[in-house]
Parts: C-alpha cells; structure tokens; sequence
C-alpha cells in the first residue's frame, strides 16, 4: 500500500532528511586516507543522537551499524569495520538514515578518498547526473518506469551498468514503503505517480558488468567484476511540476569543496 503524506507530514519528513544531509556532511569533514569506516561510523552516531534523533538503520533487520560504508567495488550495505582503512584513491559510499519526528530520513553519497582516478571520478559524476535525471521525472503524472528510464538511459549512455537487484523504495514512517523505484524501466511502465507520495531515489552504477555478489557477512554487495561502484540517493516528495527534494547534497559539496 502506498501512503500518500500531507503537506505537514512532508515537512516533517523534510527535518529528517536535512538532518541526514548534514549527517552526511560531518561524516565527509572526516573522509581521508587512514581513518576507518568504524571512526566514521562513531561520528555519524554521535552527531545524529547529538541532534535529538536515533539511527534508522542500527538494528534494522538486524544491521548493526549507523552507516552502511562501501568501498571501492562494494556497491551497498558495507558494514563499517576497524579493520576497513580508507586509502588514497579510494572511494567510498556513504548511506544514512535517520528516525526524527517518527518519520525516516534516507540519503547516499559516494566520496573521493582523497585524489582518485579520472575514470573513478566521472563515474561518480555520471551516477550524480543519472539522480537527477530520474528526480525530473518524479513529478505527478509520471510513472515509475519514467523515473527508471532517465536514470538508465544516462549511465548506459556513458558505458556504465545500472544494478537491477537493489532498488529505491517508499519512505515514510517506515524505511521502505511501497512503491519500489527502479534505476530502470520503461517510459509509461509502472505505478503513477502522485502528489503526496515521498520516494528515494537510488542509482547504483557500476563501471563495469551489472551482476553483483553478496558478500559472507549476509549484508555486503559488490559488483562481480570487482570494477568501482557508485551510489547517491535523494528523498523525493512528488509533486505538481517538479519534484520537492527533502534532503541534500548542499552541506556535503560546502565540506568537500573546501
């Protein structure tokens, strides 16, 4: 079932979601060769509690971490380890989710460990572009598929591979709702979209085949090649026109722009 949210509702939502978007962002102060997705997964902890909320994805299904850190070839769900030290050149995404207000913030950003490579780093540039492509459709009237196909029509067009086996979802009071959200699709395919529903966009891009692995602590996946991954999402509210976007990048692009 797909819950429609009120204007006061969305709102809400929206503190939710600004408060991963700086999440993100302090998280992204401390992404630098020698520091552990451990370490970064104690500051976002800390600095989500600090800011009267708790962690959406600790305990969740069991998940036993703040963020879920990805590097390199992982493409989602990494489990942040002492042991897993960022080097140079690497690059690493971030998803974090929040539970403020009784309601889900949800949001993912890939990062440069410092310098990294042209290739890697218009990879991270085209999943960017492919986000937004699938935000301008997400726009009352549309239909999920429409979305989908923005999103892959873009990677695709550089030579990049879209994951079919993970999706965007539903957000709401409960992390994913209904209705899934393809970073694939066919135009005109799929649920219509309507003013009130609130969805998270997703791209996973790989730079090489599609196919992915689960890793053998059960939550890890990587690409099957061992080629990079990227990953950026956004928490969208669908609209009259144009999409409202609830979170951002803007506070992660003033840290690392720096």
């Amino acid at each position: 079932m797909i819950y429609l949210k009120t204007a006061e509702e969305i709102e809400l939502m929206r503190e939710s979601n600004l408060l991963v978007s700086k999440t993100l962002a302090e998280v992204g102060k401390h992404v630098r060769p020698g520091v552990s997705t451990a370490t970064l997964d104690e500051i976002a902890e800390a600095f989500i509690r600090d800011h009267d909320a708790v962690p959406g994805f600790k305990g969740y299904q069991g998940f036993p971490a703040t963020l879920c850190t990805s590097v390199n070839s992982q493409v989602v769900h990494g489990i942040p380890s002492k042991d897993v030290v960022l080097r140079q050149g690497d690059i690493v995404s971030v998803d974090c989710g929040v539970v403020k207000n009784g309601f889900y913030g949800d949001t993912a950003f890939t990062f440069a460990v410092g310098e990294t490579s042209p290739e890697v780093k218009r990879l991270m540039e085209v999943t960017r572009e492919s986000l937004y492509k699938g935000i301008e459709k997400a726009v009352t009237g549309q239909r999920i598929g429409d979305i989908g196909y923005a999103v892959q029509q873009h990677a695709e067009s550089h030579g990049y591979s879209v994951v079919r086996e993970l999706v965007g979802h539903g957000l709401g009071r409960r992390m994913h709702e209904e209705p899934e959200v393809p970073n694939y699709g066919r135009r005109g395919s799929g649920v219509k979209l309507k003013k009130g529903m609130v969805i998270c966009i997703e791209p996973m891009i790989n730079m090489g085949k599609r196919q992915v692995n689960q890793g053998a602590d059960g939550w890890t996946i990587s690409t099957a090649d061992h080629q990079p991954s990227a990953h950026f999402e956004l928490a969208i509210a669908v609209d009259n026109g144009k999409a409202d976007i609830l979170s951002t990048f803007s506070y992660i692009d003033e840290v690392i722009h720096k």
